[in-house]
Protein backbone atom coordinates (compact mmCIF):
# COMPACT_ATOMS: atom_id res chain seq x y z
CA UNK A 1 0.00 0.00 0.00
CA UNK A 2 1.18 3.63 -0.58
CA UNK A 3 1.70 5.87 2.22
CA UNK A 4 1.97 9.79 2.24
CA UNK A 5 4.20 10.91 4.96
CA UNK A 6 3.35 14.16 6.60
CA UNK A 7 5.78 16.07 8.18
CA UNK A 8 6.25 19.68 10.73
CA UNK A 9 9.25 21.19 12.69
CA UNK A 10 9.27 22.86 15.45
CA UNK A 11 12.99 24.61 15.59
CA UNK A 12 14.39 26.24 18.39
CA UNK A 13 17.19 29.32 17.63
CA UNK A 14 19.63 30.52 20.28
CA UNK A 15 19.01 34.28 19.88
CA UNK A 16 22.36 36.18 19.34
CA UNK A 17 22.36 37.78 22.67
CA UNK A 18 25.19 38.74 25.01
CA UNK A 19 22.93 38.32 27.60
CA UNK A 20 20.01 36.00 29.07
CA UNK A 21 16.23 36.85 27.82
CA UNK A 22 15.01 37.67 31.56
CA UNK A 23 18.34 38.68 33.18
CA UNK A 24 21.91 40.11 32.45
CA UNK A 25 24.07 36.40 32.66
CA UNK A 26 25.89 35.85 30.01
CA UNK A 27 25.22 33.81 27.03
CA UNK A 28 28.68 32.55 25.98
CA UNK A 29 28.85 28.87 25.21
CA UNK A 30 31.43 26.64 26.87
CA UNK A 31 31.88 28.44 30.31
CA UNK A 32 32.41 26.66 33.37
CA UNK A 33 29.36 24.57 34.49
CA UNK A 34 26.90 27.08 36.68
CA UNK A 35 28.89 30.21 36.02
CA UNK A 36 26.87 32.26 34.33
CA UNK A 37 23.92 31.95 36.66
CA UNK A 38 22.12 34.15 39.35
CA UNK A 39 18.97 34.15 41.21
CA UNK A 40 16.90 35.23 38.12
CA UNK A 41 17.63 32.21 35.93
CA UNK A 42 17.98 30.20 38.74
CA UNK A 43 14.11 30.72 39.91
CA UNK A 44 15.36 32.41 43.68
CA UNK A 45 12.34 32.91 45.73
CA UNK A 46 11.74 37.15 45.66
CA UNK A 47 12.86 37.94 41.97
CA UNK A 48 11.79 39.55 39.12
CA UNK A 49 12.19 38.77 35.30
CA UNK A 50 13.41 41.97 33.14
CA UNK A 51 12.62 41.59 29.36
CA UNK A 52 15.54 41.59 27.05
CA UNK A 53 14.61 44.23 23.76
CA UNK A 54 17.16 42.90 21.53
CA UNK A 55 15.60 39.18 22.19
CA UNK A 56 12.28 40.93 20.27
CA UNK A 57 13.72 42.92 18.05
CA UNK A 58 16.11 39.83 16.95
CA UNK A 59 12.55 37.51 16.81
CA UNK A 60 10.29 40.27 14.98
CA UNK A 61 13.10 40.64 12.37
CA UNK A 62 13.26 36.62 11.39
CA UNK A 63 9.45 36.71 11.64
CA UNK A 64 9.49 39.68 9.11
CA UNK A 65 11.92 37.70 6.51
CA UNK A 66 9.54 34.94 7.06
CA UNK A 67 6.57 36.74 5.64
CA UNK A 68 4.84 36.34 9.02
CA UNK A 69 2.19 39.03 10.54
CA UNK A 70 3.96 40.63 13.71
CA UNK A 71 1.11 40.49 16.61
CA UNK A 72 -0.23 43.41 17.95
CA UNK A 73 -0.20 42.04 21.21
CA UNK A 74 1.74 38.59 22.74
CA UNK A 75 1.99 37.44 26.23
CA UNK A 76 4.17 35.04 28.09
CA UNK A 77 3.09 32.19 29.46
CA UNK A 78 3.71 29.71 32.40
CA UNK A 79 4.81 26.18 30.85
CA UNK A 80 4.36 24.03 33.65
CA UNK A 81 6.36 21.10 33.91
CA UNK A 82 9.00 18.69 36.44
CA UNK A 83 12.57 18.22 35.29
CA UNK A 84 15.97 18.59 37.30
CA UNK A 85 17.15 20.86 34.69
CA UNK A 86 13.98 23.26 35.06
CA UNK A 87 14.82 24.98 38.82
CA UNK A 88 11.67 27.05 39.06
CA UNK A 89 9.42 24.08 37.76
CA UNK A 90 7.98 25.97 34.96
CA UNK A 91 8.98 27.92 31.72
CA UNK A 92 8.37 31.09 30.27
CA UNK A 93 7.36 30.92 27.00
CA UNK A 94 4.48 31.55 24.77
CA UNK A 95 1.07 29.61 24.07
CA UNK A 96 -1.85 31.24 22.79
CA UNK A 97 -0.38 34.90 21.72
CA UNK A 98 2.38 34.66 20.30
CA UNK A 99 4.95 37.23 18.83
CA UNK A 100 3.98 36.41 14.87
CA UNK A 101 2.15 34.59 12.87
CA UNK A 102 1.09 32.86 9.38
CA UNK A 103 4.28 33.04 7.66
CA UNK A 104 5.90 31.44 4.92
CA UNK A 105 9.29 30.14 3.55
CA UNK A 106 10.68 29.19 0.21
CA UNK A 107 12.52 26.39 -0.74
CA UNK A 108 14.17 24.35 -3.50
CA UNK A 109 14.43 20.21 -4.39
CA UNK A 110 14.77 18.76 -7.64
CA UNK A 111 15.06 22.17 -9.73
CA UNK A 112 11.44 23.07 -7.74
CA UNK A 113 9.98 25.29 -5.64
CA UNK A 114 7.84 24.66 -2.30
CA UNK A 115 6.13 26.83 -0.25
CA UNK A 116 6.43 25.72 3.74
CA UNK A 117 3.64 27.51 6.16
CA UNK A 118 5.15 28.99 8.94
CA UNK A 119 2.58 28.50 12.10
CA UNK A 120 4.26 31.05 14.29
CA UNK A 121 7.17 32.46 15.74
CA UNK A 122 7.55 32.94 19.55
CA UNK A 123 9.48 33.17 22.95
CA UNK A 124 10.74 31.00 25.59
CA UNK A 125 13.64 30.73 27.83
CA UNK A 126 15.89 27.68 27.89
CA UNK A 127 16.29 25.23 30.32
CA UNK A 128 19.30 23.65 32.14
CA UNK A 129 21.57 21.01 30.45
CA UNK A 130 21.55 17.36 32.27
CA UNK A 131 25.27 15.63 32.07
CA UNK A 132 24.70 11.95 32.49
CA UNK A 133 27.56 9.40 34.63
CA UNK A 134 27.65 6.31 33.14
CA UNK A 135 25.03 6.53 29.93
CA UNK A 136 24.39 8.66 27.01
CA UNK A 137 20.63 9.50 28.50
CA UNK A 138 19.41 9.41 31.73
CA UNK A 139 17.96 5.94 31.86
CA UNK A 140 21.06 3.72 32.38
CA UNK A 141 22.87 6.16 33.89
CA UNK A 142 24.65 6.42 37.64
CA UNK A 143 23.93 9.97 38.33
CA UNK A 144 23.22 13.00 36.95
CA UNK A 145 24.88 16.89 37.24
CA UNK A 146 22.21 19.82 36.16
CA UNK A 147 24.69 22.99 34.21
CA UNK A 148 22.11 25.79 34.84
CA UNK A 149 24.36 28.03 32.64
CA UNK A 150 21.92 27.39 29.39
CA UNK A 151 18.99 28.03 31.90
CA UNK A 152 17.14 31.50 30.94
CA UNK A 153 19.13 31.77 27.65
CA UNK A 154 16.80 33.06 24.87
CA UNK A 155 15.10 30.99 22.17
CA UNK A 156 12.90 31.67 19.93
CA UNK A 157 10.63 28.54 18.46
CA UNK A 158 9.68 28.58 14.56
CA UNK A 159 6.77 25.93 13.94
CA UNK A 160 6.05 24.94 10.52
CA UNK A 161 2.76 23.68 8.86
CA UNK A 162 2.89 19.96 8.28
CA UNK A 163 3.72 20.83 4.84
CA UNK A 164 7.04 18.72 4.42
CA UNK A 165 6.27 15.50 2.66
CA UNK A 166 9.68 13.83 2.80
CA UNK A 167 12.92 13.14 4.90
CA UNK A 168 14.81 15.08 2.41
CA UNK A 169 12.57 18.47 1.73
CA UNK A 170 12.62 17.94 5.89
CA UNK A 171 16.69 18.53 5.27
CA UNK A 172 16.19 21.13 2.41
CA UNK A 173 14.12 23.10 4.89
CA UNK A 174 16.22 23.11 8.31
CA UNK A 175 19.51 23.89 5.77
CA UNK A 176 17.78 26.76 4.13
CA UNK A 177 16.58 28.25 7.24
CA UNK A 178 19.89 28.06 9.39
CA UNK A 179 20.96 29.61 6.79
CA UNK A 180 18.59 32.64 6.59
CA UNK A 181 19.17 32.45 10.44
CA UNK A 182 23.06 33.33 9.85
CA UNK A 183 22.73 35.51 6.89
CA UNK A 184 20.07 38.02 9.44
CA UNK A 185 22.55 37.46 12.17
CA UNK A 186 20.09 36.26 14.84
CA UNK A 187 21.33 32.96 15.09
CA UNK A 188 24.51 31.33 14.74
CA UNK A 189 22.86 27.98 13.84
CA UNK A 190 25.42 25.53 15.32
CA UNK A 191 23.81 22.66 15.62
CA UNK A 192 26.28 20.66 17.28
CA UNK A 193 26.69 23.18 19.95
CA UNK A 194 22.73 22.96 20.45
CA UNK A 195 21.94 27.29 19.15
CA UNK A 196 20.14 25.34 16.70
CA UNK A 197 17.94 22.41 17.81
CA UNK A 198 14.77 20.36 15.95
CA UNK A 199 12.13 18.35 16.80
CA UNK A 200 10.03 16.38 14.50
CA UNK A 201 6.18 15.65 14.11
CA UNK A 202 5.94 12.99 11.52
CA UNK A 203 2.70 10.36 10.29
CA UNK A 204 1.65 8.53 7.67
CA UNK A 205 -1.36 8.75 5.76
CA UNK A 206 -2.64 6.51 3.05
CA UNK A 207 -1.91 8.21 -0.64
CA UNK A 208 -5.31 10.36 -1.60
CA UNK A 209 -6.71 10.00 2.40
CA UNK A 210 -7.48 13.51 3.75
CA UNK A 211 -7.24 12.89 7.42
CA UNK A 212 -3.68 12.77 9.21
CA UNK A 213 -2.20 9.75 10.67
CA UNK A 214 -1.48 9.29 14.68
CA UNK A 215 1.74 11.61 14.48
CA UNK A 216 5.17 10.87 16.65
CA UNK A 217 7.47 13.35 17.92
CA UNK A 218 11.37 12.55 16.68
CA UNK A 219 14.21 14.22 19.02
CA UNK A 220 17.57 14.32 19.12
CA UNK A 221 18.67 15.45 15.71
CA UNK A 222 21.63 17.65 16.28
CA UNK A 223 22.61 17.74 12.25
CA UNK A 224 21.13 18.32 8.84
CA UNK A 225 22.17 14.56 8.69
CA UNK A 226 20.84 13.25 12.02
CA UNK A 227 17.66 15.22 10.60
CA UNK A 228 17.16 13.06 7.42
CA UNK A 229 18.06 9.98 9.12
CA UNK A 230 16.02 10.14 11.90
CA UNK A 231 12.67 10.94 9.97
CA UNK A 232 13.86 7.71 7.10
CA UNK A 233 14.22 5.46 9.95
CA UNK A 234 10.89 6.92 11.84
CA UNK A 235 9.12 6.82 8.14
CA UNK A 236 10.63 3.24 7.77
CA UNK A 237 9.18 2.60 11.25
CA UNK A 238 5.71 3.50 10.83
CA UNK A 239 5.33 1.80 7.33
CA UNK A 240 6.35 -1.86 8.75
CA UNK A 241 3.43 -1.04 11.53
CA UNK A 242 1.15 -0.25 9.69
CA UNK A 243 1.48 -2.85 6.63
CA UNK A 244 1.89 -5.14 9.38
CA UNK A 245 -1.79 -3.88 10.69
CA UNK A 246 -0.35 -2.26 13.75
CA UNK A 247 -1.44 0.93 15.14
CA UNK A 248 0.73 4.03 15.45
CA UNK A 249 0.84 5.15 19.16
CA UNK A 250 1.32 9.26 19.63
CA UNK A 251 4.94 9.28 21.71
CA UNK A 252 8.19 10.81 21.49
CA UNK A 253 10.83 9.16 20.39
CA UNK A 254 14.54 9.45 20.45
CA UNK A 255 16.77 8.27 17.15
CA UNK A 256 19.91 6.65 18.24
CA UNK A 257 22.79 8.39 15.39
CA UNK A 258 24.14 5.40 15.92
CA UNK A 259 22.13 2.03 14.93
CA UNK A 260 20.06 5.15 12.97
CA UNK A 261 16.74 4.03 14.19
CA UNK A 262 14.29 5.44 16.75
CA UNK A 263 13.59 4.14 20.19
CA UNK A 264 10.06 5.70 22.62
CA UNK A 265 10.80 7.38 25.28
CA UNK A 266 7.43 8.54 26.83
CA UNK A 267 3.86 9.20 25.96
CA UNK A 268 3.53 12.14 23.68
CA UNK A 269 2.38 15.73 26.56
CA UNK A 270 -0.58 17.91 25.33
CA UNK A 271 -1.06 21.33 26.13
CA UNK A 272 -3.21 21.34 28.43
CA UNK A 273 -0.60 19.12 30.46
CA UNK A 274 1.11 21.91 31.00
CA UNK A 275 -1.07 24.28 32.62
CA UNK A 276 -0.90 26.74 30.62
CA UNK A 277 -1.41 30.38 32.12
CA UNK A 278 -0.48 33.76 31.84
CA UNK A 279 3.04 35.32 33.46
CA UNK A 280 2.04 37.33 36.27
CA UNK A 281 5.74 39.15 35.84
CA UNK A 282 5.72 39.82 32.85
CA UNK A 283 3.74 42.65 31.04
CA UNK A 284 2.29 42.58 27.11
CA UNK A 285 4.12 42.81 24.30
CA UNK A 286 2.81 45.12 21.51
CA UNK A 287 5.79 46.47 19.40
CA UNK A 288 4.99 50.11 17.16
CA UNK A 289 4.39 49.72 14.05
CA UNK A 290 7.63 52.46 13.67
CA UNK A 291 10.27 50.19 15.55
CA UNK A 292 8.72 47.01 13.02
CA UNK A 293 9.35 49.04 10.05
CA UNK A 294 12.72 50.17 11.22
CA UNK A 295 13.68 46.12 11.94
CA UNK A 296 12.77 45.63 8.71
CA UNK A 297 14.75 47.95 7.33
CA UNK A 298 17.98 45.97 8.20
CA UNK A 299 16.98 42.44 7.01
CA UNK A 300 18.85 43.30 3.37
CA UNK A 301 18.57 41.00 0.49
CA UNK A 302 17.60 37.78 1.82
CA UNK A 303 19.03 33.90 0.31
CA UNK A 304 16.13 33.30 -2.28
CA UNK A 305 16.11 36.87 -3.83
CA UNK A 306 19.93 36.81 -3.73
CA UNK A 307 19.70 33.35 -5.69
CA UNK A 308 17.58 34.60 -8.20
CA UNK A 309 19.29 37.78 -9.03
CA UNK A 310 22.77 36.08 -9.31
CA UNK A 311 20.79 33.45 -11.60
CA UNK A 312 19.11 36.31 -13.79
CA UNK A 313 21.59 39.59 -13.50
CA UNK A 314 24.64 37.61 -13.88
CA UNK A 315 23.71 35.03 -15.63
CA UNK A 316 25.41 31.98 -13.29
CA UNK A 317 23.87 28.52 -13.33
CA UNK A 318 21.24 27.15 -10.31
CA UNK A 319 23.94 25.23 -8.84
CA UNK A 320 26.44 28.10 -8.62
CA UNK A 321 24.17 30.73 -7.06
CA UNK A 322 22.64 27.87 -5.07
CA UNK A 323 25.82 27.05 -2.84
CA UNK A 324 27.23 30.85 -3.34
CA UNK A 325 24.22 31.70 -1.55
CA UNK A 326 24.09 28.79 1.01
CA UNK A 327 26.09 31.01 3.19
CA UNK A 328 26.53 34.29 4.19
CA UNK A 329 30.45 34.45 3.98
CA UNK A 330 30.50 32.98 0.67
CA UNK A 331 28.05 35.47 -0.77
CA UNK A 332 30.12 37.98 0.30
CA UNK A 333 33.61 36.65 -0.63
CA UNK A 334 31.92 36.43 -3.77
CA UNK A 335 30.62 40.15 -4.41
CA UNK A 336 33.47 41.47 -2.65
CA UNK A 337 35.58 39.59 -5.36
CA UNK A 338 33.09 40.74 -8.15
CA UNK A 339 33.60 44.72 -6.96
CA UNK A 340 37.32 44.32 -8.26
CA UNK A 341 37.33 41.45 -11.36
CA UNK A 342 33.88 41.53 -12.97
CA UNK A 343 33.30 37.86 -14.31
CA UNK A 344 31.37 36.46 -12.14
CA UNK A 345 31.44 33.01 -13.56
CA UNK A 346 35.10 32.67 -13.50
CA UNK A 347 35.09 33.90 -10.02
CA UNK A 348 32.05 31.32 -8.91
CA UNK A 349 34.30 28.60 -10.06
CA UNK A 350 37.21 29.33 -8.34
CA UNK A 351 35.25 29.62 -5.34
CA UNK A 352 33.12 26.12 -6.16
CA UNK A 353 35.97 24.35 -7.23
CA UNK A 354 40.18 24.92 -6.26
CA UNK A 355 39.32 27.24 -3.18
CA UNK A 356 35.94 24.70 -2.14
CA UNK A 357 38.48 21.99 -2.22
CA UNK A 358 41.23 22.88 -0.43
CA UNK A 359 38.65 24.21 2.76
CA UNK A 360 37.01 21.37 2.80
CA UNK A 361 40.39 19.40 2.56
CA UNK A 362 41.60 21.79 5.77
CA UNK A 363 38.48 21.95 7.26
CA UNK A 364 38.21 25.30 7.90
CA UNK A 365 36.11 27.81 6.78
CA UNK A 366 36.81 31.03 4.08
CA UNK A 367 37.29 33.08 7.36
CA UNK A 368 39.52 30.54 8.57
CA UNK A 369 42.14 31.20 5.50
CA UNK A 370 43.58 33.81 4.40
CA UNK A 371 43.15 34.30 0.81
CA UNK A 372 40.81 37.88 0.63
CA UNK A 373 38.67 38.97 -2.34
CA UNK A 374 41.78 41.60 -3.71
CA UNK A 375 43.59 38.68 -3.75
CA UNK A 376 41.87 36.64 -5.23
CA UNK A 377 41.16 39.26 -8.07
CA UNK A 378 44.96 40.23 -8.44
CA UNK A 379 45.39 36.23 -9.32
CA UNK A 380 42.80 36.42 -11.98
CA UNK A 381 44.02 39.21 -13.10
CA UNK A 382 47.14 38.04 -13.61
CA UNK A 383 45.83 35.25 -15.73
CA UNK A 384 44.35 37.23 -18.18
CA UNK A 385 47.13 39.59 -18.44
CA UNK A 386 49.48 36.77 -18.99
CA UNK A 387 51.33 36.78 -16.33
CA UNK A 388 50.62 33.36 -14.87
CA UNK A 389 49.09 30.29 -16.35
CA UNK A 390 45.84 28.66 -14.70
CA UNK A 391 47.93 26.14 -14.05
CA UNK A 392 50.39 28.33 -11.77
CA UNK A 393 47.63 30.13 -10.51
CA UNK A 394 45.63 26.97 -8.52
CA UNK A 395 49.45 26.69 -6.88
CA UNK A 396 49.05 30.07 -5.78
CA UNK A 397 45.72 30.89 -4.68
CA UNK A 398 46.17 27.68 -2.25
CA UNK A 399 49.52 29.64 -0.92
CA UNK A 400 47.79 32.28 -0.64
CA UNK A 401 44.93 30.35 1.55
CA UNK A 402 48.05 29.86 3.45
CA UNK A 403 50.20 32.69 3.51
CA UNK A 404 48.11 36.31 2.25
CA UNK A 405 50.63 37.46 -0.03
CA UNK A 406 49.60 38.39 -3.24
CA UNK A 407 50.23 37.10 -6.47
CA UNK A 408 53.31 39.09 -7.21
CA UNK A 409 55.17 38.37 -3.82
CA UNK A 410 54.37 34.23 -4.33
CA UNK A 411 55.58 34.59 -8.58
CA UNK A 412 59.04 36.37 -7.46
CA UNK A 413 59.46 34.11 -4.39
CA UNK A 414 58.52 30.59 -6.34
CA UNK A 415 59.72 31.54 -9.90
CA UNK A 416 56.05 31.00 -10.91
CA UNK A 417 55.97 33.72 -13.76
CA UNK A 418 54.68 32.41 -17.23
CA UNK A 419 56.99 33.46 -20.63
CA UNK A 420 54.57 35.46 -22.97
CA UNK A 421 57.90 36.64 -24.70
CA UNK A 422 57.39 35.86 -28.22
CA UNK A 423 61.32 35.58 -29.25
CA UNK A 424 62.08 33.27 -26.55
CA UNK A 425 59.31 31.10 -27.03
CA UNK A 426 59.78 31.22 -30.73
CA UNK A 427 63.26 29.93 -30.21
CA UNK A 428 61.94 26.89 -27.72
CA UNK A 429 59.12 26.41 -30.43
CA UNK A 430 61.95 25.94 -33.00
CA UNK A 431 63.84 23.46 -30.86
CA UNK A 432 61.12 21.56 -30.59
CA UNK A 433 59.97 21.51 -34.34
CA UNK A 434 63.53 20.18 -34.84
CA UNK A 435 63.09 17.44 -32.29
CA UNK A 436 59.73 16.08 -33.30
CA UNK A 437 59.60 15.73 -37.31
CA UNK A 438 57.07 12.77 -37.40
CA UNK A 439 54.26 14.97 -35.40
CA UNK A 440 55.54 18.02 -37.72
CA UNK A 441 54.89 15.97 -40.99
CA UNK A 442 51.52 14.41 -39.48
CA UNK A 443 50.10 18.41 -39.17
CA UNK A 444 51.06 19.53 -42.18
CA UNK A 445 49.44 16.36 -43.98
CA UNK A 446 46.28 17.53 -42.40
CA UNK A 447 45.94 15.77 -39.14
CA UNK A 448 45.66 19.01 -37.15
CA UNK A 449 44.83 17.34 -33.83
CA UNK A 450 48.52 16.79 -33.23
CA UNK A 451 49.25 20.15 -32.32
CA UNK A 452 47.96 19.30 -29.03
CA UNK A 453 51.14 17.03 -28.49
CA UNK A 454 53.87 19.80 -29.93
CA UNK A 455 52.31 22.36 -27.52
CA UNK A 456 52.52 19.91 -24.77
CA UNK A 457 56.59 19.37 -25.86
CA UNK A 458 56.69 23.20 -25.73
CA UNK A 459 54.93 23.32 -22.21
CA UNK A 460 57.70 20.42 -21.23
CA UNK A 461 60.60 22.05 -22.20
CA UNK A 462 59.58 25.40 -20.34
CA UNK A 463 58.89 23.64 -17.81
CA UNK A 464 55.26 24.50 -17.34
CA UNK A 465 55.90 28.64 -18.17
CA UNK A 466 54.85 28.94 -21.07
CA UNK A 467 51.93 31.02 -22.34
CA UNK A 468 49.90 27.94 -23.81
CA UNK A 469 47.47 30.64 -25.74
CA UNK A 470 50.57 32.43 -27.44
CA UNK A 471 52.34 29.18 -27.94
CA UNK A 472 49.13 27.76 -29.78
CA UNK A 473 49.43 30.84 -31.92
CA UNK A 474 52.84 30.71 -32.49
CA UNK A 475 52.98 27.01 -33.13
CA UNK A 476 50.61 27.13 -36.01
CA UNK A 477 52.68 30.29 -37.64
CA UNK A 478 55.86 28.21 -37.60
CA UNK A 479 54.36 25.10 -39.24
CA UNK A 480 52.67 27.21 -41.72
CA UNK A 481 55.79 28.12 -42.95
Amino acid sequence: MDYETIIGLEIHAQLATESKIFCGCSTAFGSKPNTNICPVCTGQPGVLPVLNKKVVELAIKTALALNCNIEKQSIFARKNYFYPDLPKDYQISQYELPLATGGEMEIELDGTTKKIGITRVHLEEDAGKLVHKGAARIMGSEESLVDFNRTGIPLMEIVTEPDIRSPEEAKIFMEDLANLLKQLGVCDAKMEEGSLRCDANISLRKKGAKEFGTKTEVKNMNSFRAVLKALEAEEKRQKEVLEEGGKIVQETRYFDDETDTTTSMRSKEFAHDYRYFPEPDLVPIEPEKDWVEEIRKTIGELPQAKRTRYEKELGLPPHDAGILTSSKEMSEFFEGTLKLYNKPKIISNWLLGEISAYLNESKINLSGAKLTPELLAGTLKAIDDGKISGKMAKEIVVEQMKTGKSVDQISKDSGMVQISDEGELKKIIKDVIKANPNPVNEYKSGKHAVIGFLVGQVMKASKGKANPGLVNKLLKEELSV
